[in-house]
């Protein structure tokens, strides 16, 4: 244990490090697979250590569940954390019904469940509140109908986070119910997005007369929008501070596989390796541009980390979006200094010429970040109203019954 932190941190905090670290120095092998060793995490709690201890976890505060990961850190193990970087278990141990606990969570806590988003639609992107697909009550189920887009991971995902209109004579943000939806049905057809990038992580989704439970409802019927804004602050928060990428595995990836998941440009550090190889680090330009680019992810840093410290502590915090904005300015940023680093050349494409390729990728790709988790327009707002404090946008529909919303043209709500 360290003595020097434990000396400054409250009693039951040193106890449950102590209790870790005498943990991990029985069980801890680097040699273990990361299945088993994950498995064994889990099982024993301390993968999410603040949850109940009859969901996988510890029973104690968000505050010394910290300490456990310092511990888990020092000695190179993985599996901590998931408390707080997890979205699909964290929302279903907020919202899910303990029949659905029981199912999901060991699963998802595992990475044995492949999951996906179903928010957007075609006339309901930025406005989620907008959205036209229909789930209708048939006993112990639901019937859905409708269309979702952008959704990443859809031809692999066993379940999804679906968002779907209940009650048409509710205004928009009081109609609409969260559930964990089967994806593995018929009635749901998945079609992939070609990108910029020539990638197809992307995919519309097409579900006509598909079934979910009413056990795998989460949260109370119709008030799905508050179960929303739980999900897209840990989606925003883990996209605004962990997203990194092994760049010797994406620049063997120039004929991109378009099933492969997004990846972040070349980290810091690597770029002025880049720039020292091309010959650039005699550019004061350049010197000033990796300087700005390594002094924004810092500040980025520890903004997710205030983030962080609030949601442990079980509440919303508008910092997620300052997080996630910064970090699609930061990937642009560093998307165009890795295409200037190579002058003209950045301008080719081709396994002719790796570099480029890599750094033209890197440029189209960070407009993943700027739509993905909500767009940087919706984040400013978000900014703006509950950090700054500036008046809302008005709302001309927000108390009308939603059967009396004007659609998005050539959309019509059916039944």
């Amino acid at each position: 244990m360290d003595t020097e932190t434990s000396t400054h941190e409250p009693a039951d905090h040193a106890a449950i490090r102590a209790e870790a670290a005498a943990w991990l120095a029985q069980h801890w092998n680097p040699a273990l697979d990361s299945r088993t060793w994950l498995a064994t995490v889990v099982d024993a709690g301390w993968s999410a250590p603040s949850w109940p201890v009859e969901w996988f976890g510890k029973g104690i505060t968000p505050d010394a569940a910290r300490a456990v990961d310092d511990e888990f850190k020092k000695v190179g193990a993985g599996g901590y954390g998931q408390d707080v970087t997890n979205l699909w278990a964290n929302t279903v141990l907020a919202f899910g019904q303990d029949e659905l606990k029981r199912e999901v969570m060991r699963p998802l806590l595992l990475g044995e469940l492949d999951m996906c988003l179903l928010y957007s639609e075609p006339g309901a992107g930025s406005d989620l509140a907008s959205v036209q697909t229909r789930a209708e009550r048939d006993g112990d189920e639901w019937i859905v109908n409708g269309q979702k887009v952008w959704t990443s991971g859809g031809r692999q995902a066993a379940y999804a986070l679906l968002i779907a209109r209940t009650d048409l004579d509710q205004p928009k943000h009081r109609g609409i119910t969260f559930f964990f939806f089967p994806m593995k049905q018929a009635g749901v057809e998945v079609r992939p997005i070609r990108q910029a990038t020539g990638d197809s992580r992307f995919n519309e989704v097409f579900i006509t007369d598909a079934r979910v439970p009413d056990a795998n409802r989460l949260g109370e019927l119709n008030a799905g929008w508050w179960v929303l804004q739980t999900a897209l602050m840990y989606e925003r928060a883990v996209m605004g501070v962990t997203q990194r990428r092994d760049r010797d595995k994406e620049k063997a990836k120039i004929n991109r596989d378009p099933t492969s998941e997004w990846s972040a440009p070349v980290p810091d550090l690597e770029l002025v390796e880049f720039a020292r190889a091309r010959g650039r680090t005699g550019d004061p330009i350049v010197r000033q541009d990796l300087a700005r680019l390594h002094c924004m992810r810092m500040v980025n840093e520890w903004n997710g980390r205030r983030a962080k410290a609030l949601m442990e502590q079980g509440s919303s915090t508008p910092l997620a979006s300052l997080g996630k904005l910064a970090m699609s300015g930061i990937l642009h940023f560093a998307g165009r200094l890795q295409v200037n680093l190579l002058g003209p050349e950045g301008a080719l494409w081709g396994p002719d010429w790796p570099d480029s390729a890599d750094a033209s990728y890197a440029l189209h790709n960070a407009f993943f970040t700027s739509i993905g988790g909500g767009t940087d327009q919706i984040q400013r707002n978000i900014i703006g109203e509950r950090i700054l404090g500036l008046p809302k946008e008005p709302e001309v529909d927000k108390h009308v019954p939603f059967r009396e919303v004007k659609k998005s043209p050539g959309r019509t709500l059916t039944r």
